[in-house]
C-alpha cells in the first residue's frame, strides 16, 4: 500500500508541481515561491536548484517512462549548459539571475558535485554524450582545483582561488572541510561511475569510502562528524540525524555500484551503526528530529530529513531483515509525511518544516535555492524501485 500511495503522490503532486515552475521565457525553473504560494518570476535561480531538478526529472523518466519527464530534464539540462556552466573560467556558478546572467560566481565543490550528479543521470536518460563530457570535465576540476593533500576544499571565487566557506558552514562555525560536501561528491561520483565505468572515478570512490571510514565516521559516538578544520579535525559537537541516515543508504548505493566486496564488507558495519543510532536517538516512533548540537536537540521536523529517514530505514531493513522495527519506522514516517509534511493547499508541495506535533510554524518558502524535488522526489523513486510495503 505504501508503494502505491507514494507513487501516486509522485505522479499527482510532486511532478505536476515542479512542471508548473518551468520557465519557458528564460529557461530553467522559477527559483522562489513563498509560504503563501506567491512565486517570484524574477528570483535568483540557484544552480544547485536547477541541477537537482534536472536530476529529478531524468530519474523520474527512467523510472516511469513518461516522455514528458525527459522533456523536462532536457529543459533543465539546456539551462545548465547555457547559463550555469562558466564557459570562460570553468566550473559551475553558485547562482544566476532569473534571465540566466551570472549572479553569484562562487565556485563551490558541493555545487560542482550536484552538476555531475545531474549530468550523469541526464546522459543515462537521454544518451547525450555532451552531458557526459561536461560531467567528466567537472570531475577533473574538482580533482585538480578543489583538493589539497588531505581532502576536498569547499569554496572558491570565479578563478578558483579559495575563499571562506560561508555557504556550507552553519551553527556558528566556518568549516574548511565538511562531511556534507564529501558525501555529495561521493554521491555524484557513484552516479558518474555507474553510467561511465571510468576506472579513475572508481578509484576516487574507494578513496572517499576510506576517508568516510577513517576520518568522518566516529565509532565511539556512532555518528559522523560534520564540520572540520583544514587537517580534518572536528570543530563542533554536532549530530546531524538527517545526514547520517542519508549517508547510510548512499554508502550502500555506492558500494553496490562499485561492486568491490572488500568495500561492501568494510562499510556495512558503519551503515548499520549509523542507522541504528539514528533510530535509537532521534526517532520518536512517528518522525525524525533534525539534529543535536552540544547535547541540545532541535526537535523540528525538516522536510528533507523525513524523506531521507524513510529511505534510510527501508535500506536498514533490507540489509538486516531481522530489524523489522526499521520497516515499521519507514511506514510511520510515511504516515507522518502524509499527515503533516505534505501541504494540502492547492498549488503547493511540501512544507519546509513543521514542529514535533506536525504544525507548520516557520513560514519558510515552499521553493527556494535549497528547496527542490531532490529529497522528496528521490524518496518516491527509491520506494518505487525497492518495492517494499
Amino acid at each position: 500500500m505504501m508503494v502505491e500511495e507514494i507513487k501516486s503522490h509522485l505522479t499527482d503532486c510532486i511532478i505536476p508541481f515542479w512542471k508548473g515552475l518551468r520557465d519557458d521565457a528564460n529557461g530553467g525553473y522559477v527559483g522562489y515561491m513563498d509560504y503563501d504560494l506567491k512565486r517570484d518570476e524574477k528570483a535568483v535561480k540557484g544552480c544547485i536548484l536547477n541541477s537537482r531538478i534536472t536530476w529529478f526529472f531524468a530519474n523520474a523518466y527512467m523510472t516511469l517512462k513518461d516522455e514528458s519527464l525527459l522533456a523536462e530534464a532536457r529543459h533543465g539540462y539546456e539551462f545548465m549548459q547555457k547559463y550555469c556552466v562558466d564557459h570562460e573560467k570553468g566550473g559551475v556558478y553558485w547562482s544566476v539571475r532569473y534571465d540566466g546572467m551570472p549572479e553569484d560566481t562562487t565556485k563551490h565543490t558541493y555545487n560542482q558535485a550536484f552538476s555531475i550528479y545531474a549530468l550523469a543521470s541526464y546522459y543515462d536518460a537521454s544518451g547525450d554524450e555532451h552531458a557526459l563530457e561536461t560531467a567528466m570535465e567537472l570531475l577533473h576540476i574538482i580533482e585538480e582545483r578543489c583538493m589539497d593533500e588531505i581532502g576536498y576544499k569547499e569554496a572558491f571565487d570565479r578563478e578558483f582561488r579559495e575563499i571562506e566557506n560561508d555557504k556550507l558552514s552553519e551553527n556558528g562555525v566556518i568549516a574548511h572541510k565538511t562531511m556534507n560536501t564529501l558525501l555529495h561528491v561521493f554521491e555524484a561520483y557513484t552516479e558518474l561511475y555507474r553510467v561511465s565505468g571510468d576506472g579513475a572515478v572508481k578509484e576516487r570512490l574507494k578513496w572517499i569510502l576510506d576517508t568516510i571510514a577513517e576520518k568522518i565516521y566516529n565509532p565511539k559516538l556512532h555518528r559522523q562528524e560534520v564540520f572540520f578544520d583544514r587537517e580534518m579535525h572536528t570543530i563542533l559537537d554536532l549530530h546531524s540525524y538527517g545526514h547520517d541516515i542519508e549517508t547510510a543508504w548512499l554508502i550502500r548505493r555506492g558500494t553496490d555500484v562499485l561492486g568491490d566486496d572488500t568495500y561492501t564488507e568494510k562499510m556495512l558495519p558503519i551503515i548499520l551503526d549509523l542507522t541504528g543510532q539514528v533510530y535509537r536517538t532521534a526517532f520518536d516512533g512517528k518522525s525524525l528530529a533534525n539534529e543535536c548540537e552540544k547535547g541540545v536537540v532541535d526537535e523540528n521536523r525538516i522536510w528533507w530529513v523525513q524523506a531521507e529517514a524513510l529511505v534510510g530505514f527501508l535500506n536498514g531493513y533490507q540489509l538486516a531483515s531481522e530489524h523489522t522495527e526499521y520497516l515499521e519506522a519507514a511506514r510511520a514516517e510515511w504516515t507522518f509525511i502524509k499527515a503533516h509534511m505534505i501541504d494540502k493547499r492547492p498549488g503547493s508541495e511540501w512544507f519546509w518544516d513543521v514542529n514535533k506535533e506536525g504544525e507548520a510554524v516557520s513560514g519558510k518558502p515552499i521553493v527556494e535555492p535549497w528547496k527542490c524535488p531532490y529529497h522528496n522526489g528521490r524518496m518516491c523513486l527509491e520506494v518505487i524501485r525497492r518495492g517494499i510495503d
